[in-house]
Formats: C-alpha cells, sequence, structure tokens
C-alpha cells in the first residue's frame, strides 16, 4: 500500500479516516476546532498508544492553524496571525524559566530556511537579564541557536543542542523547523504546534535524531510550517482526485525519489510566515505588544 508523507497531525488523522471503514472509530485521538483571531485552529490530541499506532506520532497535543487568510492580506492580517499563533503556544508552554529557541534547517536553502529566518525575529535576552538584571526585570530571559546543518556543519544538529542544553541549562526548548504536507493548499498555509518534540529533516524524508523531552531531559515543544509536497504523494492524491482509486501504488512507493514541490513564489511565503513565526514567539514569551516587539529588533 503507498504512504502519503505528511508531517501534520491534522493530515495523519485524515489518511486514517480515508483509509478506515465508516462505521470505525478512531481509538486514542481526540479532535477539537476552534477559531484564534479569525483563524481556524484544529487541535489533534493523541491520547494513548492506540493513537500512535493509528496515526504514527507520539502521543501529546498538536495544534494547526490555518493561515491561509493570511494571504488575503486584509485589515491586520500580520498582527492577528501573531497573536494567534503566540496563543496558542502560551497555552501550551511552563510561564517561568529560560527559553532556548532552537531554529533547524539551512539557511541557504528556501524551502528549509523557516528555522533559522524564524530565530532572525525573536528576541534575545539572556545576556541582557544576566547583565543587567534591574533594567531588564520584566523580560523572560531567552537564547536563540541556529543548528545549521550536518553538511555544512560536520554535527548532527542534536549533538549540538544536547551540548547547548548542558551549558544553558533552559526550563525548555523551541524547535522551529520546516515540515512536510500532503496537500499542495496546506503548504504555507499552516502552523503547526506540539509539545512532543520534532526530528530535524524528517519534513524531507531526512530523518536526523529526535530533539524532545526523553533526548533533551527538559520539554521540547515544536514549531513547524509545511513548505514541501512529495511529489509521489502529490501525485496519488490528484489521482484520486480524478477519481482514479486503482492505480499502482507499488509503483509508485517504488518511483519515489524524494522530490519536492514548492510554490513559485516559496521565498516570500516563507519570509512572511517565519516572521509570523518568530514574533508569535516573542508574543508567548514577552509581555509586549506588537509595536514594542518592531521597535526592539529594529
Amino acid at each position: 500500500m503507498f504512504a502519503k508523507r505528511t508531517d501534520l497531525a491534522l493530515e495523519a488523522r485524515e489518511l486514517w479516516q480515508e483509509s478506515a471503514e465508516k462505521n470505525t472509530r478512531l481509538s486514542g485521538v481526540k479532535a477539537t476546532k476552534q477559531r484564534s483571531e479569525g483563524y481556524p485552529v484544529t487541535r489533534v490530541d493523541i491520547l494513548d498508544e492506540r493513537g500512535e499506532k493509528a496515526l504514527g506520532k507520539p502521543r501529546g497535543t498538536y495544534r494547526t492553524i490555518d493561515l491561509t487568510a493570511f494571504w488575503q492580506r486584509k485589515s491586520d492580517f500580520f498582527e492577528r496571525a501573531v497573536r494567534a499563533v503566540g496563543g496558542q503556544l502560551k497555552e501550551l508552554l511552563p510561564g517561568e524559566g529560560t527559553v532556548l529557541v532552537i531554529g533547524l534547517g539551512n539557511g541557504a536553502m528556501t524551502p528549509d530556511a523557516v528555522g533559522p529566518l524564524a530565530a532572525d525575529s525573536v528576541l534575545v535576552t539572556r545576556h541582557l537579564i544576566a547583565a543587567m538584571p534591574r533594567h531588564f526585570s520584566g523580560f523572560r530571559p531567552v537564547a536563540v541557536f541556529r543548528t545549521g546543518v550536518l553538511g555544512t556543519t560536520g554535527v548532527e544538529s542534536a549533538e549540538a543542542v544536547r551540548g547547548l542544553v548542558a551549558q544553558v541549562e533552559p526550563s525548555l526548548v523551541i524547535a522551529v523547523d520546516a515540515l512536510a504536507s500532503r496537500r499542495v493548499g496546506r503548504v504555507c498555509t499552516t502552523v503547526q504546534l506540539s509539545d512532543t518534540g520534532i526530528i530535524p529533516g524528517s519534513g524531507v524524508g531526512n530523518h536526523r535524531s529526535a530533539l524532545n523531552q526523553e533526548t533533551l531531559g527538559v520539554p521540547v515543544f515544536a514549531i513547524g510550517v509545511p513548505t514541501v509536497v512529495d511529489s509521489a504523494t502529490l501525485a496519488a492524491d490528484l489521482l484520486e482526485e480524478s477519481g482514479i482509486r486503482d492505480y499502482d501504488g507499488e509503483a509508485l512507493q517504488k518511483s519515489r525519489q524524494n522530490l519536492m514541490v514548492t510554490p513559485r513564489d516559496i521565498d516570500q511565503q516563507v519570509r512572511d510566515l517565519s516572521k509570523v513565526v518568530g514574533y508569535g514567539i516573542n508574543w508567548a514569551l514577552q509581555d509586549l505588544e506588537i509595536e514594542e516587539i518592531n521597535a526592539l529588533l529594529s
């Protein structure tokens, strides 16, 4: 059977529903929908081993924010997106402690640059608080690190982050990375947040060591933006949407060559959404308005 590739828990649930009988209940998984700042939010909770097995993801909470309307650029579209992302993230995070933000990915490759670009918009305060605690007492300590990729550093992201966590001793880690979606319509239009950690490179099938509480010793929260679609997955979905259900899934599986599809204006989309993610992290961690964040980053 052809396995469609996706990093989104929302889509993993959809795939399970498509493959199951209509009267079959998905045990161990709970899904709810709401809106935040006008943007739809789908929350998928994987509750136990049955849910893990069904969706192929570790148990925990996954929140997917649909930012399709962001690209209509209506009034306050950026500010509302920042508050939506920041508000959802704030609900997941502990309220106190030093935070280490990790920007995963390759800044020289646009579809993989979400992590490094988002890190550029995160307020770094840990050193300021250490140097002038009275002046910066109202800020939460935040440190930022861009891991780069194994091909240019010779160091696994997980190795670098483990060493940094041992030195900085943060209360939690926020890891930002690019993901893969099964549908073109979700590329650069959704943001997924989770409390389960992340596997760097999973979006392009280049799985590395996991970053999670088990490997780092502190809670790891992940933020991901889908920037690519696996070409074989896209082909399978297009065939099914055309009413063709009896295609050769085995042949499609064998032909998979890690070819990824991105939008033609991926540069602008990644820059804009990375800024939303970076500002959203600030919104969740610091008691600041967006205008104040702009002033401090300028």
